[in-house]
């Protein structure tokens, strides 16, 4: 589903689904990084325990498993991780991706390499993503992880 009907979001989107899941991965975390400050602290209970509940799963992991975990979500793998993540709704599905950007920058879930370089392809993705606002960032991550 997607949630925008904003052009420059929608080609960003587009440009977002044609990269491969790692890269997708790392734009998701500097998205995070990108709008992180502007959240509001509590999302809805009955999200927050979904989200946790993944969140809690794929903490425990080992840092490969919790990477190819991240990896099952976002291909919508048909093993555990992937099932759940599926069946969450849009806002249960960008909480758990609030939940594990957290656990990166707190060292629980295994971080982006300090040496990772964005493919110079996502380069036109930056430049769209940066045009439009807040709320426009929060409908392309709404977006990009409820497909």
């Amino acid at each position: 589903m997607t949630y925008t009907a904003n052009p420059t979001t929608q080609q960003a989107l587009d440009l977002f689904n044609s990269y491969d899941t790692d890269t997708k991965l790392a734009l998701l975390w500097y998205g995070y990084l990108d709008i992180k400050d502007d959240l509001n602290p509590a999302p809805p209970i009955s999200v927050e325990n979904m989200g946790n509940t993944l969140y809690d799963q794929i903490k425990v992991l080992s840092p490969e498993e919790q990477l190819q975990a991240q990896r099952d979500m976002l291909e919508g793998a048909d093993n555990e991780i992937g099932r759940a993540y599926q069946a969450f709704d849009s806002s249960a599905r960008m909480e758990s991706w609030l939940l594990i950007a957290r656990g990166m920058e707190e060292g629980t879930v295994i971080q982006v390499p300090d040496d990772y370089k964005l493919p110079s392809e996502t380069q036109e993705f930056t430049d769209k993503i940066k045009q439009v606002d807040f709320q426009e960032r929060i409908n392309f991550m709404r977006s990009a992880v409820g497909q």
